[in-house]
């Protein structure tokens, strides 16, 4: 039996083949580095949505709608329409011939992500569009804590995303198919980014933002805030903060225009959105008629806690103009809660809209950052709990789009 030639290359050499070189060390340092500044974003966003769900679960009725029903009603639908099957031709009429809403008053980023993730991952449309809420509340919470750890730092940081994805109430519509958690990852990151001095990439998270919800507004402002601050320390004149401040307010301005351009009408959305929703600016005329009417009248505990809470959300946003509030965040925070209340749309909506504005969590977050760890965590498992039984007994119970 012939027996087998040595390999030439080692024959007869003693030669040591060489050993597969190791990894870069500062790739393997900077994934450590990104995993443990998102760790405290992972473990809220588990927390608090395994919370959500199984309470949501168990005040659902066993014959009722399931579980991924529920994250799709109303507006969640709505979204996925138009990721599935596009926006309507022009406007929409009633039977009576009377002008009434459609999709066109939906802004397309949240519809075309929904697309995105069922292309790459073939789940069903509804399911994409849950899918993609939960991405972008994921997202959020990571730049939030990393936002309020520059901020005020790690402990408020901590503190305040568990706020916001927890004890909020309707903090639920994060993790429905609704735009609410894709708005505030690309604010925060505006947000972020301008604080980082990182313009081009403010820039263009403001202009998607725009592209999310028309309260980008309130984005914008904060982002020309920071830029104007920024110049103002330079004392020169600097192109890349003035040209993220132009790329931000290009959002929203480009889907009205596109809006206008395909019903045949420049103030097509605003006649839409009026139609559809009576939502218009009225300077708060109407919040005011419905705390009013509430408290003098206090029938029924939603439009009573509603009246409540809008209350105690406006006192702590006064008051973190007080607190030495970075003044970006102050008037993002600022105008989304203006933004909210001075437009006459549904007042029992006016909670979740109101979700992506941060702002009045801080004076909060801070309180329960400098408390005692016991104290902290037991107002955090009672406030989290309150926040959500509330989004699960709105989503069963009250009968109304919230």
């Amino acid at each position: 039996m012939t027996a087998l030639a040595p390999d030439s290359s080692t024959a007869g050499s003693g030669a040591i083949p060489t050993p597969p070189e190791p990894s870069d060390p500062s790739v393997q340092q900077r994934g450590k580095r990104i995993f443990r500044l998102a760790l405290p974003a992972f473990a809220v966003y588990a927390g608090t949505t395994a919370l959500h769900l199984l309470i949501l679960s168990a005040m659902s009725d066993a014959g009722g709608p399931a579980l991924s029903k529920r994250l799709l009603a109303w507006d969640g639908n709505l979204y996925v329409s138009i990721a599935q099957g596009g926006y309507a031709p022009g406007y929409s009429y009633a039977d009576d011939g009377s002008l009434t809403g459609n999709n066109l008053a939906f802004f397309p980023l949240f519809p075309m992500l929904i697309r995105a993730v069922h292309a790459v991952t073939g789940l069903g449309w509804g399911t994409s569009g849950i899918v993609t809420a939960h991405l972008a509340l994921l997202a959020a919470l990571i730049v939030v804590h990393r936002l309020l750890t520059r901020l005020h730092g790690a402990r408020t940081a901590l503190v305040a995303i568990v706020l916001l994805a927890g004890a909020q109430p309707m903090a639920l519509s994060f993790l429905m198919s609704y735009s609410e958690s894709l708005f505030l990852a690309l604010a925060a990151g505006t947000l972020l980014a301008a604080h980082r001095k990182a313009w081009l990439t403010a820039g263009i998270l403001a202009l998607l933002t725009g592209l999310t919800r028309p309260a980008a507004a309130a984005v914008v402002a904060a982002l020309a805030v920071a830029a104007g601050l920024h110049l103002l320390r330079e004392r020169r004149l600097s192109p890349r903060p003035l040209a993220a401040v132009a790329l931000g307010c290009l959002g929203t301005p480009l889907y009205l225009w596109w809006v206008g351009r395909r019903v045949g009408e420049l103030g097509a959305w605003f006649r839409i959105q009026e139609a559809g929703w009576g939502t218009h600016w009225d300077n708060g005329a109407s919040f005011l008629d419905f705390l009013g009417e509430t408290l003098r009248r206090g029938e029924g505990w939603v439009p009573v806690s509603t009246a409540v809470l809008l209350l105690a959300l406006g006192c702590a946003t006064v008051l973190t103009w007080h607190r030495g509030t970075w003044p970006p965040l102050l008037v993002y925070g600022t105008g989304i809660v203006v933004l909210t209340l001075a437009q006459s749309n549904y007042s029992h909506s006016k909670l979740r809209l109101l979700i992506p504005a941060v702002l009045f969590l801080v004076p909060v977050a801070r309180a329960l950052a400098a408390a005692r760890t016991r104290t902290a965590v037991t107002v955090l498992c009672a406030a989290t709990l309150f926040g959500c039984w509330y989004g699960a007994f709105m989503l069963t119970v009250w009968k109304y789009a919230i």
